[in-house]
């Protein structure tokens, strides 16, 4: 019997090399055992009359191996912003071809999220105040009502060209960050014109956008978040697959494993900084609560979804921030931390969701076939999504 089969939409970095190889490699793997062939393709694969040229992991030979192919009936999109470049080739890819099936739809930027966030009421609590930068002047009037803020591109991903500045004294600021790199910047300490004029030069632009600032230190003076994976699982409902801490490298105003980071269970973060047993359960009831009511707001919103990762701050108090929300998350954080059964969990979700979404297509094309037939008729098609 024939495998299902489900396409993986990546992106070509350096010298032609796939994104994310050693997770496709297990998503190949789990794929088969599930009944699914996985095939990995990126936008330039694609040649004329739709015919795609697409990698498949044979386990039994040990190596990828290429072929040429139609489309897959489903596909699972991991391509990440990479830059303007990456951006506009996936913005074509999409345009052109409309009638493909995702297993999630395309959120958006930072600040578009922001706003769409803002409007629910009991979301909205859960944001940290954020605008569009439009220049110094409205930024230093941010940053001395919150003392502490941080500036992000707004379609920037794993702490690349993020900024933090801090008032450490009535004239006096530190400034922090990442460059698109992902390399940390050596700090400086400014007045407040010094500071002005260094932003000026950066050149900054409404890209970014400037967000009140979440205590993270620790006491050792390095940062932290927690990462939390919410995927859909084999029956087509909301899971809470997994949530572990995240402590950035000394320096460093990002606790993103792809920039330095290290990976810490979610008990053990948590108990490192509360003492109360009650209060370390209330925390995470509130995460897993909040996840569960953004994701199915979101999905609201912006259509089907797959699967997020919340980047998540808790403040010295146990009250809960969203930082960020991330439609193609890395699952890497529960490796790190040892959590193999979750790691497998969270490998293994996105396909047997898949399963479960072409079970349903299966069963509509049936009833379907079936109402036409007792019509006298027949219908057919394919849906987009």
């Amino acid at each position: 019997m024939a495998l299902e089969r489900l396409g993986v939409l990546a992106v070509y970095l350096n010298n032609a090399r796939l994104e994310e190889l050693g997770f496709f490699r297990r998503l190949c793997l789990e794929g088969e055992r599930l009944g699914l062939k996985v095939e990995v393709f990126t936008p330039t694969d694609v040649e004329e009359g739709r015919i795609v040229r697409t990698l498949t992991y044979d386990a039994a030979r040990g190596k990828w191996v290429r072929q040429r192919t139609t489309f897959p009936p489903l596909i699972y999109d991991r391509c990440r912003y990479h830059g303007v470049a990456t951006y506009r080739v996936l913005k074509a890819f999409r345009s052109k071809y409309t009638r493909l099936r995702y297993l999630g739809r395309p959120l958006a930027n930072k600040w578009t999220m922001h706003q769409v966030l803002s409007e629910d009421e009991s979301i909205r609590r859960y944001i940290p105040e954020t605008f569009r930068y439009t220049g110094t002047n409205e930024l230093m009037r941010f940053l001395k009502k919150h003392k502490l803020i941080y500036l992000k591109p707004k379609n920037g991903t794993g702490g690349r060209g993020i900024l933090r500045i801090e008032q450490i004294s009535r004239n006096l600021f530190l400034l922090q960050g990442r460059n698109q790199q992902r390399t940390i910047l050596a700090p400086v300490r400014a007045s407040e014109k010094q500071l002005a004029i260094r932003l000026n030069a950066m050149q900054l632009s409404s890209d970014y956008v400037v967000q009140q600032g979440i205590p993270l230190t620790l006491k050792d003076g390095r940062v932290h978040d927690y990462r939390l994976l919410i995927q859909k699982n084999g029956e087509g409902e909301w899971e809470v697959t997994g949530c572990a801490g995240r402590i950035g490298p000394r320096k460093s105003i990002t606790s993103n494993l792809h920039g330095g980071g290290s990976a810490v269970s979610l008990d053990k973060m948590l108990a490192y900084r509360f003492s109360e047993a009650d209060k370390i359960e209330r925390i995470k009831d509130d995460m897993y609560s909040f996840a569960y009511e953004l994701a199915t707001y979101l999905e609201g919103r912006f259509g089907r979804q797959c699967e997020l990762g919340l980047d998540i701050a808790v403040d010295p108090k146990g009250g809960i921030w969203l930082l960020e929300v991330n439609p193609k998350p890395s699952r890497e954080i529960f490796r790190r931390i040892g959590e193999s059964v979750t790691y497998r969990r969270a490998v293994t979700r996105p396909l047997e969701y898949a399963v479960w979404l072409l079970k349903q297509r299966k069963s509509r094309r049936s009833e379907s076939s079936a109402s036409g037939s007792r019509s006298g008729g027949s219908s057919s098609g394919t849906a987009g999504d």
